[in-house]
């Protein structure tokens, strides 16, 4: 009983980046398939998961195709109630759903300006008045989060959930840009990309070689942090 999970670039998909954390964390078997998300072959390998366009995409076991993010956060929590992939806490779980979708529908400046990548880090990227608005965003809803009552553990809602998974590749921005965040914000994102799925998931992509590079911030470069 396995699962089939389609994926762009490693060090570039973001999204890819939230379904394959999802499947990881659920415990569940699955195969990772590339599709071309840079060689315009894309549209072609998902013709037979119409009505599917974009990745992530995720065939069940039993046939039945999943796009979008979120269809796939609350179908494999559904199906997989043990993993834990929301919170137990009826209140905490508002809460991690409401982050949820507020990362699937904003911040459209930083995903617009910061594409992911985590190669490198681009030192002294200057950030746009747009972005450093959605910056301030994420840390109103960080903060919020993390002071939620009845929260234990380190996490956005204590224990590692479905909030995690949604903004480890805003994480990986804020890194791979040197944005400006406060020091409480900061320690969030040196937790999430040094967490083992993060880790093993960016091993994996370095595996590949960029010429030219896709993302080009026109800056200098400094090493990932280690």
């Amino acid at each position: 009983m396995t699962y089939d999970l389609y994926i762009g670039d490693r060090t570039f998909s973001s999204w890819s980046l939230r379904g394959w954390l999802m499947l990881e964390k659920s415990g569940q078997p699955f195969r990772t398939h590339m599709v071309g998300l840079y060689s315009g072959t894309m549209a072609a390998e998902l013709t037979d998961l119409s009505p599917a366009r974009l990745v992530p995409v995720v065939r069940t076991p039993q046939g039945e195709v999943i796009g979008e993010t979120l269809a796939i956060a609350e179908t494999l929590a559904e199906r997989h109630p043990e993993a834990q992939l929301w919170p137990e806490d009826p209140a905490l779980r508002i809460r991690a759903r409401w982050l949820c979708a507020a990362m699937a529908s904003g911040f459209t400046a930083l995903r617009a300006t910061c594409p992911m990548q985590l190669q490198h880090v681009n030192a002294g990227f200057e950030a746009s008045d747009a972005v450093k608005t959605d910056l301030a965003r994420i840390e109103e809803l960080w903060s919020w989060a993390q002071s939620s009552p009845g929260r234990d553990g380190p996490w956005l809602l204590g224990r590692y959930s479905l909030a995690d998974i949604f903004y480890a590749p805003v994480a990986a921005r804020i890194t791979g840009y040197d944005l400006d965040v406060s020091e409480a914000a900061a320690q969030y994102c040196r937790q999430a990309i040094r967490e083992p799925s993060f880790l093993a998931w960016r091993a994996e992509g370095l595996r590949t070689t960029y010429d030219p590079f896709p993302y080009p911030a026109g800056c200098p470069t400094n090493p990932w942090p280690a």
